[in-house]
């Protein structure tokens, strides 16, 4: 639990410098590079970042102290994750997501990662069978499911930042600009393009379900079930809805907490993701 929470802390502090845009790329893409290295420096900090998350850089000597604190088998992987990450960060602030691949290259790099880390330590810790730490497309599907959600209900909130995530390989069969799926006289374009990437999530469901069934202890479950269940609910919500493209799509709150008291087993996700795929 501890590494997991230091491997959080980590990554917030990646992701903020990663966030922000009053960095020039000439001072934060060696950042993102050398990002791995700073956690075996004690004394280093950034103090410069206007992000909300900030505080994860300004006081991160006291998160790179703890990770030392950790033992070398979780240091080692959150160190190896952190240094890939960065390097991946790095490529994509240099180039918009193209492809359909390049969208799960980008994803593997910022979510896919996380979940091969995750897994990794769930294995070192002998809490789980070494299976689950080795079998890294399974732990990335987990990831690339979650983020690609993410990237589909946040739209507009992207759009309104300057951030563009969604491939251009298929916007730009449906719009010239992604920004024109916004325009009410495109909606009918703009909900088939929704439509066409949910329909590229719900690929991975089948790598999900696979690595959950082969996890055995109930606190790690939980901890990788609930996300995905709630993922599922949250693209069923997206799926052929207009306001992806008006405002926010969440799903209610009773409908959260029902999905976090039921999944809890295998046989109940299962359950769970048939009754959306169903929806859907």
């Amino acid at each position: 639990r501890h590494a997991v929470c230091i491997f959080y802390l980590v990554l917030r502090a990646l992701d903020t410098i990663e966030d922000d845009m009053t960095i020039s790329l000439d001072v934060k893409v060696p950042m993102l590079h050398e990002f791995h290295s700073y956690l075996y420096q004690p004394e280093w900090k950034y103090m410069e970042s206007k992000e909300k998350d900030r505080q994860v850089l300004e006081d991160f000597p006291t998160i790179s102290m703890e990770f030392r604190n950790l033992s070398k088998v979780y240091q080692d992987v959150i160190s190896d994750i952190c240094h890939k990450m960065g390097i991946g960060m790095a490529e994509f602030l240099e180039k918009k997501v193209d492809s359909q691949h390049e969208w799960d290259k980008y994803c593997h790099y910022v979510a896919g990662l996380v979940g091969i880390g995750l897994s990794r330590l769930f294995s070192a810790s002998e809490l789980e069978d070494p299976i689950v730490g080795q079998d890294t497309e399974l732990a990335n599907s987990m990831g690339l499911f979650l983020q690609k959600t993410n990237i589909i209900r946040d739209y507009l909130e992207d759009q309104l930042e300057g951030r563009e995530f969604w491939p251009r390989e298929v916007w730009s069969r449906y719009a010239k600009k992604l920004s024109d799926l916004a325009k009410p006289e495109n909606i009918d374009m703009a909900v088939q393009c929704l439509n066409e990437l949910i329909t590229n999530a719900l690929h991975h469901v089948p790598d999900v379900l696979t690595y959950l069934s082969r996890l055995k202890n109930q606190s790690v479950f939980n901890f990788c079930a609930i996300p995905q269940v709630m993922a599922i609910a949250t693209l069923a919500a997206c799926y052929n809805n207009k306001q992806v493209f008006r405002g926010v799509v969440k799903i209610r709150k009773g409908q959260a907490v029902t999905l976090m008291m039921d999944a809890t087993n295998i046989q109940a996700v299962k359950a769970i993701m048939y009754q959306y795929v169903e929806e859907v």
